[in-house]
């Protein structure tokens, strides 16, 4: 069974930056199209960018765009989430995911969670002065 484990948490000054990892066991990564997502205490799971296998074409929610950057090498079979200028409303835990059937859909339409079957533990992000 594959296998994703996400890297890089911590806690961030607001105006910071954070590069989240993916790092895939178990399958080989570059043929899949990989999710980032983010839960807040109390609020519901929210997609926050994703990225295609073949061409890494990308696409970001609303809240993040023009401030997270969602990158693949997949000579080493990872994801990354580049975060800059977070702001307190940032602070999740976030997680990475996958499926053998996703489709990490055009922009400008949003990032579902349909037919994601592997999960990462996640990793928290706190931003706080």
């Amino acid at each position: 069974q594959g296998k994703l484990v996400e890297s890089g948490g911590g806690l961030v000054h607001p105006g910071g930056s954070l590069r989240l990892s993916c790092a895939a066991s178990g399958f080989t990564s570059d043929y899949y199209n990989i999710a980032w997502f983010r839960q807040a205490p109390g609020q519901e799971r929210e997609g926050v960018a994703c990225i295609s296998a073949l061409d890494k074409r990308t696409n970001y929610a609303d809240s993040v765009n023009g401030r997270f950057s969602i990158s693949r090498d997949n000579a080493l079979n990872t994801v990354y989430l580049q975060m800059n200028t977070l702001k307190p409303e940032d602070t999740a835990v976030y997680y990475c995911a996958t499926g053998t059937v996703y489709y990490c859909p055009d922009e400008p339409q949003p990032i579902g969670d349909n037919h994601l079957e592997v999960w990462g533990q996640g990793t928290l992000i706190i931003v706080s002065a």
